[in-house]
């Protein structure tokens, strides 16, 4: 073994060691716990921050959900839609395609993804201060690469779901150290050194939010 790596291996297992000395309970957190919104408040806030992010929003009830999806599709044109296994046959209009994703039996292919027109899902939570939706890839969810790799994804987001800030939102994730998560904000997007925007390097270039209640 070198030199080197006995040295990062040591620091690891002084860190270690260190951090399950702490007493995290006894940490001072004077960041903001909770929002003061009332609930059209933040919905108005969440929807502000995904304008911004170059995302287009629907609001509905539920009953019209279907309905609504139908129309956010024609929209962009989309007519064959990869969804997660578990997403409620309710949702879906019946003049369109979908593909379930079903990991039992072992799923779509990565080239699969990249040929279909897009992916609906829905989210574990979502932050109205930032715009952010987060999703959860556990049994019966949405795999990552669902969310990831099709051009095009539309998230239904339930009212009941939307909190104001991140540390609400993560207080109702309790169990992400079991499951992955991706939180969203916005279509994938990035800059070069030029300051070039460029879309869909990291995840869809297209995001719809369908937001219920």
């Amino acid at each position: 073994m070198s030199a080197a790596r006995e040295e990062i291996l040591a620091r690891i297992q002084k860190a270690k060691a260190g951090a399950e000395a702490l007493d995290y309970g006894a940490i001072p957190r004077h960041y903001r716990h909770r929002g003061a919104l009332d609930a059209e408040a933040r919905i108005t806030l969440f929807i502000e921050r995904l304008h911004d992010y170059d995302a287009t929003v629907y609001r509905t009830a539920a009953p019209a959900l279907a309905q609504t999806i139908a129309e956010a599709l024609s929209a962009r044109g989309k007519r064959r839609l990869a969804i997660p296994a578990s997403l409620p046959e309710a949702w879906l209009p019946p003049e369109f395609e979908f593909v379930r994703d079903d990991m039992a039996s072992g799923g779509l292919s990565y080239a699969e993804l990249d040929a279909i027109d897009g992916a609906i899902t829905g989210c574990l939570a979502a932050v109205a201060f930032t715009g952010t939706i987060i999703l959860r890839h556990g049994k019966g969810e949405a795999r990552r690469a669902l969310t990831l790799i099709p051009d095009y994804h539309l998230c239904v987001v339930g009212t009941e779901q939307l909190v104001e800030t991140l540390p609400e939102a993560i207080a109702r994730v309790r169990d992400f150290r079991h499951s992955p998560l991706t939180t969203v904000s916005g279509p994938s997007a990035t800059s070069d050194i030029e300051m070039t925007r460029v879309k869909g390097v990291h995840g869809p270039r297209t995001l719809d939010v369908v937001l219920v209640g």
